[in-house]
């Protein structure tokens, strides 16, 4: 055994304190995220995921610097004997796909919805299972760590990395779990930000991978892939991000819109009338299918996951459609653990990320949007009213306050709320149900900044807006 890859500099080698997250990697390129950094958590990830002689998925997305980190984590993992599959170009749920088809671990480099300066990378265990902090990603960070400090051995047997285009099986694959060949005819207006939609639409909704013509008229947005993002940040939560899709579904007369962020693995809906669709109304639609369709398969009480934030709405249509609703933190890994040991059909989130069983308990908000269309396509009802449906209630959306100590004002809502209920499953939940009214808040830490997030809903408007400017007034007061 020799050293394939010398001791970096500190210098050079980038910031893994800082980069290393709860649930990825992140962190600004050529700044805290270097290529020797990215090279040394190549090398990491196969010790810590026990990878040598196994194969490790890597894909990446549009940012000008995504395929040199690829290949630069390639070179680490190689010299530790992974065998190493390099799929290009993909989407963030391309590369779980390849995870879960393959059963081999992943890694996809994208910075998701962040701006262009930024990239980072997702890891994922064997068939798409998500790791956090706690799971693997602190160990490989302290691995890195070491790699950086004495060099990376290069193993006896090194296997020669592959190329493998998997965009073709992916799409065929979503087709097989949504059929939207029978739907009335739909006009679309699709925004990918020019993030990875652009690629991944055409193959799945579109004929660009060989499938037969679906009765959909796609009206294209920012298709071209460009990591520096020339039109508008790929994050559609922003409302300032959705504008441009609200003017073009109008003026097209579109029946709906949809919106992905830089890696295309969150989807968000705009109606007929260009209005935002919840993704709790989005997590109600797609629920009841998925209930709807294990029900159909013999399968009693299916089990649906939902974070603390979305609607009250989404656990009551679970229970009313005979499945079991299973109430969580919010987490991207957190969120893949549960459906992992609950066996559950569907999670969903309040940020629109959408889990499946049948894509191996990941997120995909591709298939998301297919069964958004398969909905609107059978019913014959607009996305309005179908949203209308789903959207009894009304919620605050996340309201973010900087403090200078967060635990401070927990303890001072504690206090001020003694008596009425309160839990502590993920940040501070307080509610309260009146005669025919009712409220709930939640306040959590954010992970990485000196804020506060604030979500509230209410079963009127002006119970929200009430305790809505209660909650600000505790959380924003002096001390």
């Amino acid at each position: 055994m020799h050293t394939a890859i010398s001791a970096i500099e500190p210098e050079l080698r980038g910031d893994l304190t800082q980069v290393v997250k709860n649930y990825d990697i992140r962190g600004l390129v050529g700044d805290t995220l270097t290529a020797p950094l990215v090279t040394a958590l190549g090398a990491a990830t196969v010790d810590e995921l026990g990878l040598a002689d196994l194969e490790l998925v890597i894909g990446h997305d549009m940012r000008e610097s995504s395929p040199e980190f690829a290949e630069a984590f390639a070179r680490g993992a190689t010299a530790r004997g992974a065998r190493v599959i390099h799929l290009g170009l993909c989407s963030t749920d391309m590369d779980y796909f390849a995870s879960g088809q393959r059963n081999a671990a992943a890694a996809m480099f994208t910075a998701s919805h962040n701006p262009a300066a930024y990239n980072g990378i997702k890891i994922s265990a064997a068939g798409a299972k998500g790791i956090s902090l706690d799971s693997g990603l602190g160990a490989i960070r302290d691995r890195a760590a070491a790699y950086l400090d004495a060099g990376i051995p290069e193993v006896e047997h090194t296997h020669e990395p592959q190329r493998v285009d998997v965009l073709a099986d992916y799409a065929r694959h979503l087709r097989s779990l949504v059929d939207l060949s029978g739907i009335r005819p739909l006009k679309l207006v699709i925004d990918a930000g020019n993030g990875m939609g652009g690629y991944t639409v055409p193959a799945v909704l579109q004929e660009a991978a060989g499938l037969p013509a679906l009765p959909l008229e796609i009206v294209p947005m920012y298709f071209e892939l460009d990591g520096n993002f020339p039109n508008h940040e790929a994050n559609p939560l922003d409302p300032k991000n959705l504008v441009d899709l609200q003017a073009r579904v109008i003026a097209e007369g579109a029946d709906l819109g949809l919106a992905f962020d830089g890696d295309a693995d969150r989807c968000f809906v705009v109606d007929e009338q260009g209005e935002p669709v919840s993704p709790s109304a989005v997590c109600a639609i797609v629920a009841a299918r998925e209930i709807a369709r294990a029900n159909a398969a013999g399968e009693a009480q299916p089990t649906v996951i939902h974070n603390l934030l979305t609607s009250r709405h989404v656990e009551e249509i679970v229970r009313e459609l005979g499945g079991e609703p299973v109430r969580t933190r919010v987490g991207h890994s957190l969120i893949k653990a549960e459906m992992a040991r609950t066996g559950a059909i569907f999670g969903g989130e309040h940020s629109a990320h959408y889990y499946f069983r049948d894509f191996w308990g990941a997120d995909n908000g591709m298939l998301a949007a297919l069964h958004v269309l398969a909905e609107v396509g059978a019913s014959g009802r607009p996305i309005s009213a179908l949203a209308a449906e789903h959207t009894p209630y009304f919620a605050s959306g996340e309201i973010n306050s900087t403090v200078a100590d967060a635990a401070a004002v927990l303890e001072r809502l504690r206090t001020e709320f003694e008596g009425i209920e309160l839990d502590e499953l993920d940040g501070l939940t307080i509610s309260e149900r009146g005669s025919g009214e009712w409220w709930w808040a939640n306040v959590r830490a954010s992970n990485t900044e000196p804020l506060l997030r604030l979500n509230v809903e209410a079963s009127t408007p002006e119970l929200m807006a009430h305790v809505r400017d209660e909650f600000l007034g505790h959380i924003r007061q002096k001390a």
